[in-house]
Protein backbone atom coordinates (compact mmCIF):
# COMPACT_ATOMS: atom_id res chain seq x y z
CA UNK A 1 0.00 0.00 0.00
CA UNK A 2 0.71 3.53 -1.06
CA UNK A 3 2.05 5.77 2.58
CA UNK A 4 -0.55 7.88 2.41
CA UNK A 5 -3.27 4.47 2.09
CA UNK A 6 -4.51 4.45 5.37
CA UNK A 7 -7.08 1.39 5.07
CA UNK A 8 -7.08 -1.30 7.60
CA UNK A 9 -8.49 -3.87 5.15
CA UNK A 10 -7.65 -5.26 1.92
CA UNK A 11 -10.65 -4.81 -0.86
CA UNK A 12 -12.00 -7.06 -3.14
CA UNK A 13 -13.41 -5.30 -6.61
CA UNK A 14 -17.92 -6.35 -6.28
CA UNK A 15 -20.25 -5.83 -8.48
CA UNK A 16 -23.51 -5.48 -6.66
CA UNK A 17 -26.80 -3.40 -6.50
CA UNK A 18 -27.33 -2.07 -3.43
CA UNK A 19 -30.13 0.20 -2.01
CA UNK A 20 -28.83 2.89 0.16
CA UNK A 21 -31.19 5.14 2.40
CA UNK A 22 -30.23 8.75 4.12
CA UNK A 23 -32.59 10.63 6.32
CA UNK A 24 -32.42 13.74 4.41
CA UNK A 25 -31.64 13.14 0.74
CA UNK A 26 -34.12 9.43 0.76
CA UNK A 27 -33.79 6.06 -0.72
CA UNK A 28 -31.52 5.06 -3.68
CA UNK A 29 -30.33 2.01 -5.34
CA UNK A 30 -25.85 2.29 -6.44
CA UNK A 31 -23.93 -0.50 -7.93
CA UNK A 32 -20.86 -1.25 -5.74
CA UNK A 33 -17.17 -0.86 -6.62
CA UNK A 34 -15.65 -2.93 -3.85
CA UNK A 35 -15.89 -4.24 -0.85
CA UNK A 36 -13.96 -5.12 2.58
CA UNK A 37 -14.05 -6.20 5.92
CA UNK A 38 -14.42 -1.98 7.06
CA UNK A 39 -17.15 -0.81 4.58
CA UNK A 40 -18.01 -0.27 1.09
CA UNK A 41 -17.86 1.96 -1.76
CA UNK A 42 -20.75 2.67 -3.96
CA UNK A 43 -20.79 4.47 -7.30
CA UNK A 44 -23.30 7.34 -7.55
CA UNK A 45 -22.68 9.06 -10.90
CA UNK A 46 -25.08 11.50 -11.61
CA UNK A 47 -27.88 10.91 -8.80
CA UNK A 48 -28.63 13.60 -6.22
CA UNK A 49 -27.40 11.68 -3.62
CA UNK A 50 -24.77 13.97 -1.54
CA UNK A 51 -24.02 13.23 2.23
CA UNK A 52 -21.29 14.81 3.97
CA UNK A 53 -19.01 13.59 5.39
CA UNK A 54 -20.23 11.28 9.13
CA UNK A 55 -23.51 10.99 8.02
CA UNK A 56 -25.35 7.89 8.64
CA UNK A 57 -27.10 5.33 6.32
CA UNK A 58 -29.15 2.15 5.82
CA UNK A 59 -27.75 0.13 3.35
CA UNK A 60 -29.11 -3.59 1.95
CA UNK A 61 -28.18 -5.51 -0.66
CA UNK A 62 -30.52 -5.99 -3.54
CA UNK A 63 -31.43 -9.09 -5.67
CA UNK A 64 -30.59 -11.68 -3.56
CA UNK A 65 -33.48 -14.76 -3.06
CA UNK A 66 -34.38 -13.63 0.18
CA UNK A 67 -34.19 -9.63 2.06
CA UNK A 68 -30.76 -9.50 3.11
CA UNK A 69 -30.39 -7.67 6.31
CA UNK A 70 -30.28 -3.66 6.55
CA UNK A 71 -26.96 -2.54 7.57
CA UNK A 72 -26.06 0.97 9.56
CA UNK A 73 -23.19 3.00 7.88
CA UNK A 74 -20.92 5.80 7.83
CA UNK A 75 -20.54 7.69 4.96
CA UNK A 76 -16.27 8.18 5.09
CA UNK A 77 -14.89 9.29 1.91
CA UNK A 78 -16.27 11.04 -1.02
CA UNK A 79 -14.80 10.93 -4.90
CA UNK A 80 -15.83 12.37 -7.99
CA UNK A 81 -17.89 9.17 -8.84
CA UNK A 82 -19.37 7.81 -5.26
CA UNK A 83 -18.90 7.57 -1.77
CA UNK A 84 -16.52 4.90 0.86
CA UNK A 85 -18.96 3.79 3.42
CA UNK A 86 -17.70 2.29 6.59
CA UNK A 87 -19.78 -0.08 8.89
CA UNK A 88 -20.96 1.54 11.75
CA UNK A 89 -19.83 -1.03 14.81
CA UNK A 90 -21.56 1.64 17.36
CA UNK A 91 -24.80 -0.07 15.88
CA UNK A 92 -25.54 -3.62 17.31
Amino acid sequence: MAANDRREHCRTAMSAKVKVTHDSSGEFVFSTRDISDGGVFIVVDNEPFAPELGDKVKVQVQGLPVPAPVLDMIVVRKTNDGFGLQFDESVN
